[in-house]
C-alpha cells in the first residue's frame, strides 16, 4: 500500500518514488498528444511545445535516478497547485552536473561493480545491498545525464520564420518555471522587425529573460517587453501555464484536487487518477501610440484584453467524476474536458 501523508512534501519510499514518476511521466506524454489533437497550438508551436516538455520529461527521468536507492535525500514535491517536483530539484540537478567529473573520480570502478553484483545475485544468491544499488544509480546519473538537458528556470527558444498564416514575420519561443507557482509556462511570441533579426537576436534574448521569466498579467508582460524592445513591433504573445497536475500527492484548495482525494477515498476511483489543469493566455496589439518626451519618443503598441482560456485534461471516469462533483467549475472552460488515457499501474517495479 502507497502512503501519502498529506502535510509531507517529500516521497520517502521507492513505492512513492515509482508512483510518482510513472503518473508524471505518463501524464505529461498524454498531455503533449492531446494538445496537438485539440488544435490547441498551430504546428509550429507544437514543435516547441514538444521539446519543452521533452526537457521536462529528461529531469524528471534524472531525479529518479538520482534518488531511486538514497537513503540519506528525499525528493521533494509541491502539494499546492502544481504536482511538479520542488523548483529547488531542478537547480539540484543543474548544479550536481556543473561537478560531474569531481563525483564520476570518487565513484566505484563500474566494471567492478558489476562483477560484485553478478558474484552477490549468482554465487551468494542474496540480494545487492542498497547502498550498492545507489552507487550504480549514481554511476548511471553522472555518466549518462546531460547538464544541457535540464529544465533550467529560464529556457531561450531560437527566433523562427513565424507561420504564413500569421500576421507576423517571425517568432520566439521561451519557457520558465515560477517559483512562487512551482509550474512551468511556455511562452510564443510573434514580431515584426524590419533589420537584419541576427543583429537584434542577443537584445531580444537579454530583455525576455530579464522581463518575461516569472507569472504575471498577461498585458504587463507585453508591455514591458514592447518597451524595453524598441526596434521590433511584438503582435502577438500567447503564454500556456502547464499545471496543476491533480493526482493523490496534492494538498491544496483546489476543487479538482479534492474530487480526486475524496473520489480515492470512497473508491470510486483507483489511486493513480490523475488531472491535468492547463491555461492559455493571449494578447494581439492593435493600434499605436507614442510614449515619453517631446525629443524622445517611443512608438508602442496598444494591446488587447487578455484573452483567458482554460482546459481540463482526464480520463473518462475523472470526468463523470467531475461533472457529478464539481459541475460550475467545467461550466467555465472554453471547451469541454478533454479525454485522455487512464494510467494504471499494477505493479511497483
Amino acid at each position: 500500500m502507497i502512503v501519502t501523508p498529506l502535510d509531507s512534501a517529500e516521497l520517502d519510499s521507492k513505492e512513492q518514488y515509482i508512483f510518482y514518476h510513472k503518473m508524471l511521466d505518463f501524464a505529461l506524454k498524454e498531455l503533449i498528444v492531446a494538445v496537438q489533437n485539440q488544435n490547441l497550438c498551430n504546428n509550429q508551436e507544437i514543435v516547441f511545445f514538444k521539446q519543452y516538455c521533452d526537457l521536462l520529461l529528461y529531469s524528471i527521468e534524472a531525479m529518479r535516478i538520482k534518488y531511486m536507492y538514497d537513503d540519506e535525500d528525499n525528493m521533494k514535491i509541491d502539494l499546492t497547485d502544481s504536482g511538479f517536483p520542488n523548483y529547488l530539484e531542478f537547480r539540484y540537478l543543474f548544479n550536481d552536473l556543473e561537478l560531474r567529473n569531481e563525483f564520476l573520480n570518487k565513484l566505484v570502478n563500474p566494471d567492478l561493480l558489476k562483477e560484485e553484483f553478478l558474484d552477490t545475485l549468482m554465487r551468494k544468491k542474496i540480494p545487492v545491498k542498497k547502498n550498492r544499488l545507489f552507487q550504480a544509480a549514481s554511476i548511471v546519473y553522472y555518466q549518462s545525464v546531460q547538464q544541457r538537458f535540464i529544465f533550467n528556470r529560464f529556457v531561450q527558444g531560437k527566433i523562427v520564420d513565424a507561420p504564413k498564416d500569421v500576421s507576423a514575420d517571425l517568432m520566439t519561443s521561451w519557457s520558465f518555471f515560477d517559483v512562487s507557482a512551482n509550474r512551468p509556462y511556455i511562452c510564443f511570441m510573434y514580431f515584426n522587425y524590419d533589420g537584419q533579426i541576427e543583429d537584434y537576436k542577443s537584445k531580444i534574448y537579454e530583455v525576455l529573460k530579464l522581463t518575461a521569466d516569472r507569472e504575471m498579467s498577461l498585458d504587463t508582460m507585453a508591455y514591458a517587453i514592447d518597451r524595453k524592445l524598441t526596434d521590433i513591433s511584438p503582435k502577438h504573445i500567447k503564454r500556456i501555464d502547464l499545471g496543476p497536475i491533480h493526482n493523490v500527492f496534492a494538498k491544496d484548495e483546489n476543487d479538482i484536487t479534492h474530487a480526486i482525494l475524496e473520489g480515492v477515498a470512497l473508491k470510486e476511483i483507483p489511486l493513480e487518477s490523475y488531472t491535468i489543469s492547463l491555461k492559455i493566455d493571449e494578447v494581439y496589439s492593435g493600434s499605436e501610440f507614442k510614449e515619453g518626451s517631446f525629443f524622445k519618443k517611443q512608438t508602442l503598441q496598444r494591446w488587447s484584453d487578455v484573452i483567458k482560456q482554460k482546459y481540463v485534461f482526464a480520463p473518462h471516469r475523472m470526468i463523470q467524476l467531475l461533472y457529478n462533483k464539481t459541475p460550475e467549475l467545467l461550466n467555465v472552460l472554453a471547451k469541454p474536458p478533454f479525454q485522455i488515457a487512464e494510467l494504471k499501474i499494477e505493479t511497483l517495479e
